[in-house]
């Protein structure tokens, strides 16, 4: 279902608007249990969560700068908190 009046910077290509056929295609998790039990065991073996906690926040970063981090792989996210830190670092 495409929503018109969706904000364009929330756009997100990685993880687009579910449609009426996704809804359709969609299976209730009592209808397959076994799934569901692997992604809760799965979860469970992520470990204790570092210290400190990172905080989830919302940012408008420029579009060269996303693509560059991006272009890396799995873990962009943690690779631009890393440079992030460091400059932080050099500051002090």
């Amino acid at each position: 279902m495409e929503n018109e009046t969706q904000m364009p910077e929330k756009h997100d290509p990685e993880n687009p608007p579910l449609t009426a056929k996704d809804f359709k295609r969609a299976v209730h998790a009592r209808k397959v249990p076994d799934k569901v039990a692997r992604l809760r065991k799965k979860a469970r073996t992520r470990g204790p969560q570092k210290a400190p906690l990172k905080q989830p926040v919302y940012m408008r970063l420029d579009p060269e700068i996303i693509a560059h981090f991006k272009a890396g792989g799995r873990g962009w996210q943690t690779r631009l908190n890393d440079v992030l830190a460091r400059h932080v670092k050099r500051r002090r």
